[in-house]
């Protein structure tokens, strides 16, 4: 089983970014892709959303090789989840004077076998981590907001893969950007999605995620939208993006 590993990055934060993480992941693994969700955001939202944080051990004890990664697994609702911690504020501060920084999470990575997906919740800034995710990774997918300054944010992102292509990973590609709390009532949103259908070459996945306010409520309840309320608006465009995923 070859395993597809997607880097799931924005450089803002509340864009989205962990919510599709999850919402993707959990939607994957109901059209029976075993699916691994990595935490590596030291927020830990997703592992938070998941009702998996304040375990034992987190990645950060993979980072500093006490643990192995299958040892820190933790399963729930057909997803398995490497949990992340504040902890990794620490692992990115060490991380920027080793030599071979960038190589450290695709040598964790390459012991794992079994999985059709691992999609990694990078932090909302081009960090180190966010660096050894995009190395790691084969694939990125980018969850943008339709706002004019989502624009700027985009270029940078762009400029980021290629230099990262270019130095490190020269089979990593952009997978494709998801229109996230879209609304179509507003004017701004559709001009924004307009002009990113004219200008960019990389594919805009058509399955848009509107605002649903379960998207919100289901990380309170330790959920994805899927298994909160699988007939809401939230859950069906996950849903429809995971299968245009697999395809894509």
């Amino acid at each position: 089983m070859k395993t597809t590993v997607v880097a799931v990055i924005n450089q803002k934060g509340g864009t989205g970014k962990t919510t599709t993480t999850i919402n993707l992941g959990s939607a994957l693994s109901k059209l029976g892709k075993k699916v691994l969700l990595l935490d590596l955001d030291p927020q830990s939202n997703l592992s938070y959303s998941l009702a998996v944080s304040g375990t034992d051990a987190t990645l950060a004890d993979v980072f500093l090789g006490s643990k192995k990664l299958q040892d820190i697994l933790v399963e729930k609702d057909g997803l398995w989840i490497a949990p992340g911690s504040n902890d990794l504020v620490d692992i990115e501060i060490s991380l920027v004077s080793q030599p071979d920084r960038e190589n450290f999470l695709k040598t964790i990575l390459s012991e794992l076998k079994g999985y059709d997906y691992v999609l990694i919740d990078c932090p909302p800034s081009l960090s180190v981590l966010t660096l050894n995710a995009l190395t790691a990774a084969q694939e990125v997918l980018v969850p943008l907001q339709m706002e004019v300054l989502t624009l700027q944010g985009l270029d940078q992102i762009m400029n980021t893969v290629q230099k990262v292509k270019k130095a490190f990973n020269p089979k990593l590609k952009i997978k494709g950007i998801v229109v996230v709390m879209f609304d179509i009532r507003r004017k701004l949103s559709l001009e924004v999605l307009e002009y990113l259908r004219e200008n960019l070459k990389e594919k805009i996945f058509s399955s848009h995620i509107r605002l649903n306010v379960k998207l919100a409520e289901a990380p309170s309840f330790g959920k994805s939208v899927i298994d909160y309320d699988g007939s809401s608006n939230g859950a069906k465009d996950y849903k429809a993006l995971a299968e245009e995923f697999v395809r894509a």
